[in-house]
Formats: structure tokens, sequence, C-alpha cells
């Protein structure tokens, strides 16, 4: 794998959701919505269904941050968490969707810097794919500085 290249900047925040399933990928886009935070350029997703493509897509960089669906099949996003974050220098933020709550100390072991779990809350995701934005951009919450 390359370098990821440097955060994508003021335009837009590049978001990979990975999925094998459709509907969990519609999920997730819907959850966080295209503007998240006023603070933040609007997110854009980019979506893949197999561990292949989203590799591809990472290899090409310009992504800020990556969610991978724990659940996906053949190959789950807790390895390709993992994976990612052995291989690509600057590597974007990681979100893992976990199939239950329980799965989350699995996460740990990914190194995903973000868990949310199934059923998915759409406040929980996006407060955790805008902390993940924030520390990709360089920005800190409102009130912290």
């Amino acid at each position: 794998m390359s370098q990821n290249a440097a955060p994508s900047g003021p335009g837009a925040v590049r978001v990979l959701v990975y999925s094998d399933d459709r509907d969990t990928r519609e999920a997730i886009r819907f959850g966080i919505g295209k503007r998240p935070d006023r603070d933040l350029p609007p997110f854009e997703f980019v979506e893949c269904a197999t561990h292949e493509a989203a590799i591809k897509l990472i290899d090409a960089g310009g992504l800020d941050v990556l969610i991978f669906d724990g659940e996906a099949a053949p190959s789950g996003g807790m390895g390709l968490a993992r994976q990612v974050k052995d291989e690509i220098y600057r590597c974007p933020p990681v979100l893992v969707v976990t199939g239950r709550p329980q799965d989350a100390w699995l996460a740990t072991w990914s190194r995903a810097d973000a868990v949310v779990s199934h059923p998915l809350d759409p406040v929980a995701l996006s407060r955790a794919a805008v902390a993940l934005a924030r520390q990709r951009l360089g920005q800190l919450p409102a009130g912290t500085g």
C-alpha cells in the first residue's frame, strides 16, 4: 500500500463507507448526513462493497475518514482496519461499526479510532464521524480551544 495523501481540505470531508451490505452503507450515509456539523465542510461519501475496492480507494488517497462495517463478509471491517492502520502512513481515522455493543473490545484489536454498534444510532454515528473528521483536519471541537 502507498502513503495516503493529506486531508482533502476545505472543499469536502471525504468519507469512505465499506460494507458488503447496501442497506448498511445507506444507513451509515443517512445517519451521518451531508452536513453533520456546521463548522466542517459538507461530507462527501464514497462507497464500496469489497475489500479490494476499499484498498484501491484508500491507496488513491484523498480520504478523510474511513468507516468499515465490522460485519462485512467475506472480509470484515475489523481486519481491514487493522490492515490499513499497519500499512498506511498517516492513515485516515477509522470508525468500525460492530454487530453489537459487546463487540467493541474487538475493535481495540483492529486499532479503530472509534466504534459504533448496531442498531445504528444516528446521533452516536454522526458524533463519531464528526470527531474523526475534526481529528483529521486538525480542528478541536467547539469550546475546547
